[in-house]
């Protein structure tokens, strides 16, 4: 399996040069189109994907539903970005599938390998729809439009948020980016949108009309109000039309959480209604009461929070998270990053409310720079050490009871502090 792995981790996608998607089709056909006997829904969104596709797939079990679900990054192994209930795909099975695409690769295209993300996504196609999930719940990896999962015909479509991303890829407005991301949209399926940016908005609403898709936006078409947090749940109400769920609790922590979870309450309800799914109010409730997604605000002993927010907007998000569910802490953050964000924004707001930030890089060709990260904070309690383990051994010692320490920044730069702490504490 490392073998494997090994080798496919160093696929790039811009090694290659073919029309988007055209591999993808052509590989899928010689497989005999496994996505095509998926019930799917399809997700894309800068920020809330994961925490989204956790919210549904909890809901779902909860009914009976067989669920897979394909999201990403992973934290520790590959074989976390598919799952079945959530029980991750064997090395064996993954073996098997991956196996059955280099056949292809190597007869037809003269070992000229596609893209690491392309190569999971034709081994997910497969492992979902040889099991028979009932529903496959399926992240987009960058964008949409261009997206390796964009070959399917969902039930029904999500869009979580927009925000500037990948620029080089998606574009340097949130116009550009919601082309990209609304390119999920399919003829005649509904489609669920928390974006709230009206530049985002109007796009991703022209798009849904041209393709004549039911588009469900929040705070439109439902809303969420009477928000309580507490500790370690909180509650919100729900309205869609003449739908209306009170005092819903919710796992997950923060006023983003409940934007994802009503998306995926909207996402159930309206098939629910197309008679697509058969699940209960109740089985809502109690699914999004457990709730809870790896690395997103996880809140581990002694007061050390792990939050991916890996842009401006999770930034922004999380930091409306501490302030509710630590009002009175001193927040020490430690950040690390990857070279395609906007930095700037992200690191003034933690300067804003940061009683010290210091700053590391994680072994990735793509890393920031520790130096450069910290050269743009103005905090002048700041630090920057290219050595992360000494880093966060450093700032764990000198913490005090008062502190909070918040481990944020890339999604792979938390799997690595994770998997870290957890080697740590044995």
């Amino acid at each position: 399996m490392k073998e494997c792995t090994d080798f496919i981790f160093t696929l790039k996608a811009v090694d290659h040069k073919r029309a988007p998607l055209l591999l993808m089709r052509e590989v899928l056909e010689l497989l005999n189109n496994p996505q095509d006997r998926l019930r799917a829904i399809h997700l894309a969104g800068s920020n809330g994907k994961g925490s989204t596709v956790n919210a549904l797939r909890e809901m779902l079990q909860h009914a009976g539903s067989k669920v897979g679900a394909f999201t990403s990054p992973h934290l520790e192994r590959v074989n976390e970005r598919m799952t079945i209930n959530g029980n991750q795909i064997s090395d064996a099975q993954f073996l098997y599938y991956m196996n059955k695409v280099a056949e292809i690769i190597e007869t037809h295209y003269e070992g000229d390998f596609p893209s690491f993300f392309e190569v999971v996504t034709l081994i997910m196609f497969q492992y979902f729809a040889d099991e028979e999930v009932d529903v496959a719940l399926i992240e987009t990896g960058l964008g949409g439009r261009l997206d390796a999962t964009n070959v399917i015909t969902p039930l029904i479509s999500i869009i979580t948020t927009i925000s500037l991303e990948h620029t080089a890829f998606l574009g340097d407005t949130l116009a550009k980016v919601a082309f990209e991301k609304a390119g999920i949209i399919k003829e005649n399926v509904p489609v669920v949108v928390g974006v709230k940016s009206e530049e985002a908005l109007t796009v991703i609403e022209e798009i849904a009309n041209e393709r004549h898709a039911p588009c469900l936006v929040l705070g439109k078409d439902f809303t969420v109000g009477n928000v309580e947090q507490g500790t370690n749940t909180q509650h919100f109400n729900y309205r869609k039309a003449n739908a209306e769920m009170v005092a819903v609790p919710l796992k997950m922590a923060g006023p983003h959480q409940i934007n994802n979870a009503s998306l995926a309450i909207t996402a159930i309800l309206t098939l629910r209604e197309d008679g697509a799914i058969d699940i209960s109010d109740e089985s809502i409730r109690q699914a999004l009461a457990k709730a809870q997604w790896a690395g997103r605000f996880e809140q581990l002993p002694n007061n050390i929070i792990l939050d991916g927010a890996h842009n401006s907007e999770g930034t922004a998000a999380l930091i409306q998270t501490l302030k509710t569910v630590y009002p009175h802490q001193n927040y020490r953050f430690i950040y690390a990053a990857l070279s395609d964000k906007d930095h700037a924004k992200s690191i003034a707001l933690m300067d804003s409310i940061a009683t010290s930030i210091a700053f590391t890089q994680i072994e990735l060709p793509n890393a920031m720079p520790a130096d450069q990260l910290a050269a743009l904070s103005t905090n002048t309690n700041k630090e920057h050490n290219a050595n992360w383990r000494e880093m966060v051994q450093t700032m764990l010692h000198k913490r005090n009871d008062k502190d909070v320490i918040v481990i944020t920044g890339s999604l792979y730069f938390i799997a690595e502090i994770r998997q870290w702490l957890q080697e740590e504490q044995r």
